[in-house]
């Protein structure tokens, strides 16, 4: 419980909340005040923010209402993140935490594997797989939920390997428990704090992934996400910079939303910061009491 409170007592926590409540307003909004399709053409090309009461953030080079856009593109951007981070962490945890408990050959194996992964640029194989498997949002998840892995598997074992030789599991050892028990019962709960920290990060790192493959003309075409808009905007850039500048600032605010939760949540779940703070406050309110 103090966790929380100190948790929700940081301002980057507050900030990067409400940033992400406002995303997260916007994606589940769009059908309800955009019910049309984001992608017709419904204006004039190159109107700019303000000149068309209708279109407060003006339409694209194709005629296509930003507003429209950036409100259905919020769904798509974080449907990808999501996504992508449930993937990661399902093989990660899975991955991480049976190499981290049965070590020997088989965390050999597993991080002989995890290694490879490694070896390769993760956005240049998402490259690869997408190239390959046809653009769409299907196969743009799964390119960067297989990508994504590996970061999670190491530190998901770095836990794994420090907590099996607690007393908690060893007294679970002692009275006969399963493998699976320790594993899913006793380890990782205890495993899960800073493997949720790293959450926010592989959301945030998943929709600037997305932004870049859609820039790189590898999105899904038949839906619009702030990437892709970015990807549109392009072309225009010179004479029209707004159409970048809006949905790029989408994705800037976003990503910093979650950056801000992960660093208010390692704050927030790591003791040896709690007490560096508490010990910088310390003197401060002695200097005033004196």
């Amino acid at each position: 419980m103090k966790k929380f409170l100190h948790f929700f007592s940081q301002p980057s926590a507050f900030f990067g909340a409400l940033l992400l409540v406002l995303a997260l307003g916007a994606a589940l909004s769009a059908n309800w005040l955009f019910p049309g399709d984001p992608l017709d053409m419904v204006a004039a090309p190159y109107l700019w923010p303000g000149a068309d009461s209708a279109y407060p953030l003006g339409t694209d080079l194709m005629g296509r209402d930003l507003l429209a856009g950036l409100f259905h593109g919020a769904r798509v951007s974080l449907y990808v993140g999501g996504s992508v981070a449930v993937i990661a962490l399902v093989l990660g945890i899975l991955i991480g935490g049976i190499a981290g408990f049965f070590g020997g050959l088989i965390d050999q194996v597993l991080m002989a594997f995890t290694e490879f992964f490694q070896t390769v640029p993760p956005f240049l194989l998402a490259i690869i797989l997408v190239a390959i498997l046809t653009p769409s949002l299907t196969t743009i998840v799964f390119a960067l939920g297989v990508t994504a892995w590996p970061s999670i598997a190491r530190l998901t074992r770095g836990e794994f390997i420090v907590l099996r030789e607690r007393e908690f599991v060893s007294a679970s050892v002692a009275i006969g428990a399963s493998d699976a028990h320790l594993i899913f019962i006793e380890i990782l709960p205890n495993a899960m704090t800073p493997i949720l920290v790293s959450t926010a990060l592989l959301v945030a790192n998943a929709i600037l992934s997305e932004a870049a493959l859609s820039f790189l003309g590898l999105g899904d075409p038949n839906v619009v996400s702030w990437g892709s808009m970015v990807g549109t905007g392009r072309e225009a850039l010179r004479t029209a910079w707004y159409m970048i500048a809006v949905p790029g600032s989408a994705i800037a605010l976003t990503v910093l939303g979650l950056n801000l939760l992960s660093d208010a949540l390692h704050t927030a779940f790591n003791p040896r910061l709690r007490r560096k703070r508490s010990t910088e406050v310390v003197p401060e309110v002695q200097a005033g009491v004196s």
